[in-house]
């Protein structure tokens, strides 16, 4: 654990790049070489080989986009305000509008193969059976927004917001059921389980819920911060990791108990994914990537060349 921290503290110059000036990154996804990070001012910074090389295609949406997601085959959407969901087949060079019966803010978004899932404002949840080509909605008991959502399969998935609420299905979210739970004293902002059992919610307070009979119930862990807590993730390793606004928490021990690593200026981060074998963590300003090896974070350059405006946009059912 020490080696750990101090590889994350000697960390220098995530602020760096100039490129990023228009760039506050929102949100970031991945499928084999390719890696998607979404700029909030609606661009997109691509890159074809891992992180090699990059550049930026302008996305048709005129209000914030929060929430992207990459598929197989270079498929992927975006998610935003208004009910915007723009859908591209082609690795994010075009992009096409696609219909959803939903008006609300969209804040997050989740595919299991090609059945998918966007949680919005609301209470709002949105479903697609085919790669996300078309939606529905499901119905769900509460009115509050929907600030993240995570399916470990095509029937059990969960939902998290404002007000502690927590949502779970068992039947791919034809059914949604609310759990009341006491430990939920906060807003809740990310979700993670690693089976149909065992997982994990976070969110304002520095508070973090752990569940081990599928988010029926759920018990507070101790926490090391009082931060903002934006998302959770496991490495292969069964390491654990949640970003905060400082820095990270980590798990030594398969999410039992979580220590925190600062690093040396506020960063704001807001997710980690998996890309290529490393871990990679974006915040507004930039991003980190993991060595396998080290453990070691180092920044990620984002030299970029702007690309055309994406393509046609058509309205799709």
């Amino acid at each position: 654990m020490r080696k750990l921290l101090v590889a994350v503290l000697l960390f220098t110059g995530f602020l760096a790049h100039a490129d990023l000036a228009s760039c506050w990154i929102q949100d970031a996804a991945s499928s084999g070489s390719l890696i998607w990070l979404l700029c909030q001012q609606g661009a997109l910074l691509v890159s074809d080989d891992g992180g090699g090389k990059w550049r930026q295609v302008k996305l048709p949406a005129e209000g914030k986009l929060r929430a992207i997601e990459l598929l197989s085959g270079g498929r992927g959407l975006a998610v935003g305000d208004g009910g915007t969901v723009l859908a591209s087949e082609d690795g994010g060079r075009s992009w096409n509008r696609v219909s959803v019966p939903a008006r609300e803010h969209l804040s997050a978004i989740h595919f299991v193969g090609e059945r998918g899932w966007i949680a919005g404002w609301g209470g709002t949840i949105l479903h697609s059976s085919d790669g996300g080509r078309s939606w529905v909605r499901q119905l769900t008991p509460v009115p509050y927004s929907l600030e993240a959502i995570y399916f470990v399969d095509e029937r059990h998935g969960w939902a998290v917001g404002w007000t502690g609420a927590i949502l779970r299905t068992t039947d791919g979210g034809q059914t949604w059921e609310p759990v009341r739970s006491t430990a939920a004293s906060w807003s809740l902002s990310a979700v993670y389980f690693r089976d149909v059992n065992e997982g994990w919610a976070a969110g304002f307070g520095g508070q973090i819920l752990h569940t081990t009979d599928g988010g029926r119930t759920w018990e507070t862990q101790p926490s090391p911060v009082r931060d903002w807590l934006t998302s959770i993730q496991f490495d292969r390793t069964g390491r654990g990791w949640i970003t905060t606004s400082n820095g990270f928490l980590v798990s030594e021990d398969g999410g039992r108990t979580w220590k925190q690593i600062r690093l040396e200026q506020p960063v704001f981060l807001r997710r980690v994914i998996e890309a290529g074998g490393s871990l990679w963590a974006i915040g507004p300003f930039g991003v980190l990537k993991q060595e396998p090896a080290t453990l070691a974070w180092q920044s990620v350059e984002l030299r970029t060349t702007p690309e055309p405006a994406a393509g046609q946009v058509t309205a799709t059912s």
